[in-house]
């Protein structure tokens, strides 16, 4: 987790800075001149019909995709030509639509894996004590992770032993390993049931309460109006709406391109 230092610092500026992102697929283009600000130490929803151009927006920003014209910057610096390892070494971390653990891995080692950038060491150092003493507290802090999403009970379960909603926390806490200034989430509550779906909005509140900003493209409208500090809106790979909760559910082509009235203010009888 970020320090209280770094926690008030994020909250002070807008971390994340999108300029006129485009990306095309042949004569397709996905994203088209989007612009994207999100402010440190807030939870910035995403949202948009299906093949609105979520997804390939987050791909853009952590690196999975190329742009072909526009910025990202994070913090001052450019990532929108960086490959991904480098976009994750400059504080920036995700979750994907589809669920990604190493099935053949348990838990706990799920999340360490999310470490590695901090191993640091060379095979000449593997016999260290000083290597053994990282490692043991990498442990430590996976634990701590795992803790903190609720499954430090499940430390040795193998990953595709767990349910879907619990595969879903064990990303949440990989992600958290790489000690992220921005945490971009891909529809994280699909597939869950309401029960689960709780467990992570109150996770999800407690992470903002710490200081991590996050990126949240999701389709549970409910969720989305309740825990995000503001919104942005994009339709066939445009941005149609940005703003506070309130206003983005009041926003006229919002309600006819995605929310529909029972979502939005309804209209008065004329």
């Amino acid at each position: 987790m970020i320090t209280p230092e770094q926690s008030t610092l994020a909250r002070e500026s807008s971390l994340l800075a999108v300029r006129g992102l485009t990306r095309r697929f042949g004569g397709l283009t996905a994203v088209d001149n989007v612009d994207l600000d999100v402010q440190g130490g807030q939870i910035h929803g995403l949202i948009g019909p299906n093949g609105s151009g979520k997804t390939t927006c987050i791909n853009l920003i952590s690196g999975v995709l190329r742009p072909d014209a526009g910025s990202v910057m994070l913090d001052g610096k450019e990532l929108a030509r960086e490959p991904t390892h480098a976009v994750a070494g400059l504080g920036l971390a995700r979750t994907f639509q589809n669920i990604r653990v190493f099935g053949r891995m348990t838990v706990l080692e799920n999340v360490l894996v999310g470490f590695n950038r901090s191993l640091g060491y060379s095979l000449l150092d593997v016999f260290s004590l000083r290597t053994r003493t990282a490692e043991r507290r990498l442990h430590d802090q996976a634990m701590e992770l795992l803790k903190f999403v609720g499954l430090e009970h499940k430390r040795g379960t193998l990953a595709t032993s767990l349910s879907y909603g619990e595969q879903r926390l064990v990303e949440i806490a990989r992600g958290l390993a790489l000690s992220p200034r921005l945490l971009l989430l891909d529809e994280p509550l699909v597939g869950m049931n309401p029960s689960e779906v709780d467990h992570v909005v109150e996770l999800l509140k407690r992470m903002r309460s710490n200081g991590l900003t996050m990126l949240l493209v999701e389709h549970k409208m409910r969720v989305v109006m309740s825990i995000c500090d503001h919104i942005t809106v994009l339709n066939f790979g445009r941005r149609i709406a940005c703003g506070r909760p309130e206003e983005v559910r009041a926003n006229p082509e919002v309600i006819s391109a995605y929310l529909g009235e029972s979502h939005g203010i309804r209209k008065r009888a004329a």
